[in-house]
């Protein structure tokens, strides 16, 4: 299989934990995390001031935090298709035991 290499070249705080994001073919999202800050390495970005630490790693093009959280920039990319999913599976890490 032949995937495309997406890269985040940009973004932008947009909202308390909403970014807009730029990538390397021009296209741009606006993804709000807020629905998807749970589990063990998602929960602490609830932190409004740890979340707005966010940068960008110009090694592998992507978001991260400094608690060590990041996303596949393909992952990304594609969010709009699979926002509700992701939010889904958030949930399920809520209720997980710890």
């Amino acid at each position: 299989m032949n995937h495309p290499i997406r890269r985040v070249v940009s973004f932008e705080i947009a909202g308390a934990y909403t970014l807009q994001v730029c990538f390397e073919d021009g296209a741009e999202r606006t993804i709000d995390f807020a629905p998807i800050l749970s589990g063990e390495l998602f929960a602490p970005l609830r932190d409004a001031n740890l979340f707005r630490q966010v940068r960008l790693d110009p090694e592998v093009h992507t978001l991260v935090w400094p608690n060590g959280a990041d996303f596949d920039p393909a992952t990304l990319y594609d969010w709009p298709r699979y926002a509700k999913e992701y939010a889904a599976r958030a949930k399920q890490w809520e209720l997980a035991p710890t």
